[in-house]
Order: structure tokens, then sequence, then C-alpha cells
């Protein structure tokens, strides 16, 4: 998963839960959780280990 793609799905994950407007989807949240999860990335990195 790219940088842009985490960044992208963490932001989604952050309105999901901290918007008012938007009403509470408990499926696609889990479904983030674990794309972010299991995706080997962290802000600011492609998600390649350096050595």
């Amino acid at each position: 998963m790219s940088t842009a793609e985490y960044s992208r799905k963490l932001d989604e994950l952050d309105r999901l839960l901290n918007d008012p407007d938007v009403p509470m989807q408990p499926d696609r949240i889990w479904t983030l959780l674990a794309d972010v999860a299991g995706s080997g990335a962290t802000p600011g990195t492609s998600g390649v280990a350096e050595h």
C-alpha cells in the first residue's frame, strides 16, 4: 500500500469515527483498520524496510 493510500484510509477512519454528521459504519471501520494494520506502511514511509 502506498503512503497516499495509507493516508487516505486514515483520513477516512478519522472522518467515520469523529465526524458527528457521518453515520457510524462499523463494517467499513473494521475493514479500514484491517487494511491499515496489515499494510506494513507507517506514516512517512513507503512501506519498504530500510537497511
